[in-house]
Order: structure tokens, then sequence, then C-alpha cells
């Protein structure tokens, strides 16, 4: 067996062996399915650092590893990495005011096979392992909104998901149908050779239409974001953060996968309509923040603004656009998740509103520093890591002579420094109305803020790993 089918057949390996524990063993279950899971992601992320990115290899003709792939699969897996560590606290009694979740081993379970549906869509050679790959990614993500049971909110936030999901499904069948009815086969290598020979083929536009209106209610993009925060509000906060980046990351992927691959020679003449969505969506996502009050709704508009800001680099060329692409999502993550941490930490005996982020300054000045690099990093403030991302996304847009729309995009980007600075204003300046609030943080969140702030930093500091990622992906 070739090494680079490796990580795949181990994250899947290691969900049943987590619900096998789970299933089997009840007095250690909690601690033995945590350190199992967390260092097994660990050890995952290893091996993908030491696989060879050179190489492009398909097993059994359907499925297909590059370096393209490797790279995506390693935000995968830090994104459930730490979505591990961040949701081990919720499940003790101290861990949120809304109450302890249980049942911690099937918990990590699904996200283990949800990862895996992420694997498989960024590694489909055809539109069938596409498409079961995103259902695999997805479908576990309703079971994680509703899994505080007993909670009216995570419940509305599953069965909200649930309806968008599934008529996300029915429009991306639609779109399929379309496209095997020009081509006659499900296969990228078929695909690629009719939309070589047939550009201009109208079944093409239409079957990708259709599909961009799908994957458009996985990435969050106007005009199919309104599920997004009322779910980021109600699922469970380490459900919300493996949402935003996780689920972010598929929906784009597959976009990549599609764009840059069987459907290339239509991607010259989607470049506008690619820049119409990223512009109405950074819009809409920043005027959203605006005026929110509650932390993961906030969260849920910041999440659909940064979708504009990647789409935008998807009107670029291949090289460029999916290492910028790839890059910002690394940075996005880390600023995403280390904002998790502090908002797990904040609510542990307050609401998740901004106004429990009042007196964080004084009471736990670390966090409070945490937090205004969290949101100067999502700004695209120099010299963090977001600075760097937001430059290459914009440099793979202005290659292709869209100086218009870049200059639009840095105009967003200074609207939403705003409102990241409106949490900054409550850390720093507004004074709690209650009393001084003692925080709990303990040794798994502090290693993990620890890790995502030399994160933030280092990937501002050192360019030379997105001139790794281009070198990767050409």
């Amino acid at each position: 067996m070739n090494s680079l089918l490796l990580p795949d057949l181990f994250i899947l390996l290691q969900g049943f062996t987590v619900l096998g524990i789970d299933l089997f063993s009840r007095k250690r279950e909690p601690v033995v399915t945590f350190q199992l899971t967390w260092s097994g992601l660990l050890f995952n992320f290893i091996l993908l650092l030491c696989l060879p990115y050179d190489r492009t290899v398909v097993f059994f003709g359907t499925y297909q590893v590059s370096g393209l792939a490797l790279l995506f699969k390693q935000i995968f897996v830090i994104s459930a990495f730490f979505t591990v560590l961040l949701s081990r606290y919720y499940f003790t009694e101290k861990g949120n005011f809304r109450g302890p979740m249980r049942a911690m081993g099937e918990f990590y379970g699904i996200v283990l096979f949800c990862t895996f549906g992420m694997f498989t869509v960024v590694s489909a050679t055809g539109l069938l392992t596409l498409f079961i790959g995103m259902e695999l990614a997805t479908i576990p993500l309703y079971v994680l909104s509703a899994f505080r049971k007993g909670d009216d909110l995570s419940a509305e936030a599953s069965t909200k998901f649930i309806v968008m999901g599934a008529l996300s499904t029915g429009i991306l069948l639609f779109g399929y149908s379309f496209i095997y009815g020009a081509v006659g086969s499900l296969r990228f290598v078929n695909i690629l050779a009719f939309a070589t020979q047939y550009p201009l083929h109208p079944l093409l536009f239409l079957g990708l239409l259709f599909i961009f209106a799908a994957i458009g209610f996985k990435l969050t993009l106007f005009p199919f974001h309104m599920w997004a925060p009322d779910v980021y509000e109600g699922a469970p906060t380490p459900v919300t953060a493996f949402i935003s980046v996780s689920s972010k990351a598929t929906a784009i992927a597959f976009l990549i996968v599609l764009l840059y691959g069987p459907l290339a020679p239509l991607h010259p003449r989607l470049q506008y309509l690619i820049l119409l969505l990223a512009g109405a969506t950074m819009t809409v996502g920043n005027l959203g923040a605006l005026k929110q009050k509650n932390l993961c709704r906030f969260m849920a508009y910041s999440s659909i603004a940064q979708a504009g800001y990647i789409l935008l680099a998807l009107a670029g060329q291949a090289e460029m656009g999916r290492a910028s692409i790839i890059y910002y999502l690394l940075i996005y993550a880390a600023a995403n998740y280390a904002t998790f941490f502090i908002i797990s930490i904040v609510s542990q005996k307050r609401t998740e509103e901004f106004a429990s982020l009042r007196g964080l300054g004084k009471q736990s000045p670390t966090l409070a520093a945490i937090l205004l690099l969290s949101m100067f990093s999502l700004a695209g403030i120099p010299p963090l890591a977001g600075f760097i991302g937001k430059f290459m996304l914009f440099a793979s847009a202005a290659q292709e002579g869209y100086y218009f729309m870049v200059i639009f995009a840095a105009l967003n980007s200074t609207v939403s420094l705003y409102y990241y600075l409106l949490l900054i204003k409550e850390a720093y300046i507004l004074q709690p109305t209650a009393g001084p609030m003692v925080f709990e943080v303990s040794f798994v969140q502090q290693s993990s803020l620890a890790i995502l702030t030399v994160f933030m930093i280092l990937l501002g500091l050192v360019p030379m790993i997105s001139t790794k990622i281009l070198l990767i992906v050409q």
C-alpha cells in the first residue's frame, strides 16, 4: 500500500477505534477517548508533513492523492485537532453556562468521520466521489449541531442546518444532472476533454451555476448565507468553530477541484460571476457584523466576510489562487480557534455576549492580548499573519487585472477593522456591570492558545511558508 494513503486509512481506523472504546469501555472512556483522539490527530499531522508532495497517485481509479490534497488534509487535521482540544472542557460540569455535553466518545468519532469525508473531497477523481465526500463531510455536522440534548437553541440550529443542507444537496445533484447530460460521464478526465472541446456548451454552464449555488450554502456566500448566524449561535461552541473552519475549507476545496480541474476551460468566463459573489459576500458579512451583540453570531458574520475574501482569490490563475487560499485558510484557522477558545473560557459562567468580555483586560491581560492579536489578524493588520494572507488573496485577483475589486476588498477590510475593534473595546475599555470574575483556564486551553498565538505571529514573520505552498501546488 502506497504511503500517500496512510493518513486517510489512519483517520478512518481511528474513528472506528474511538467508537469501539466508547461502546465497550465505560469506566475510563472519557480520558482514553480524549487522549487517543488528540494524539492520533497529532500523529496524522506529522505523518502528512513527512509525505512526498511532488507525487500524484491514483488509487482504485477514483481516489487521488496529490500535493494539493495533502495541504488541504493538513488544514482539516489541524481543525479537527483544535476542535477536540476546545471541546474537552465542555464535557465537564463547569465547562459552559449552558451545561455540560455528554457522550464524548461519540462526539470525537463523528468529528473523525467528518474529517475523513473532507479528505475524500480533495482526493476525488469524479463527480460521484466528490459528492460522497461532501455528504460525508456535511451530514455529521447536522448531528454535531444538535449534540447538546435538551437545548432548544441547539435543536433549532440543527433543524435549520438540515433544511438548508438538504436543499443544497438537491441543487448540487440537479447541477450534476446537466453536466452528466452533456458529457455522458462523471469522471473528471472525460469532463475535462468535453469542456476543452466545447467550452461554450450551455449545459456545462447551467450545471456549474447550480453547483455554485449549492456550494454557496456551505461556503456561506451571499445570498445563501442566512442559515449561518442561527446555526453558529445555537450549536455548541466547539462545533461552531469546526463549522467555521473545516466546512468552509471543504467548500472552497470543492470549487478548487472543479474550477482548476475538469471545468478549467470554463474558468475565464466565470471570473466576473466570482468577483460579483465575492464583493457581495464580503459587504453583507461586514455590514451584518456591525450590529451583533452575541459573540457566536458575530463570528458567523465575520466568517461570511472572510468567505468573500477567500472567493476573490478564486478569480485568479490556478497556481496563485490555490496557494493563497491554502495559506489564508491556515491563518484564518489559527485566529478563529484562538477567538473561540477565549469565548469558551469567558462563557464558563457568563453568556456568550459582548458584555461578557468587559473587564477581561484587567482580570486576564493574557487572554485579552490574545483576543486583540486574533482580531487584528482577521482584520489583516501587519505584521500579523492575516496581513500576508489577505495580501496574497488580493494579489491573486490583481494578477488578472481586477484592481477595482482589490480596492473594493481593501475598503471592506477597513470596515471590518471597526467591528473587530468593538470586541477590543469591550475587553479593554468598558467596565463590567457585575463584579470581577476569576476565569478557570485549563492546561489544555493554555497550551492551545499558546500554539495558536505563535502560529498567528510566525506565519506573518516567515512568508517563505507561502512560497513553499506555491511551489507545491504548481
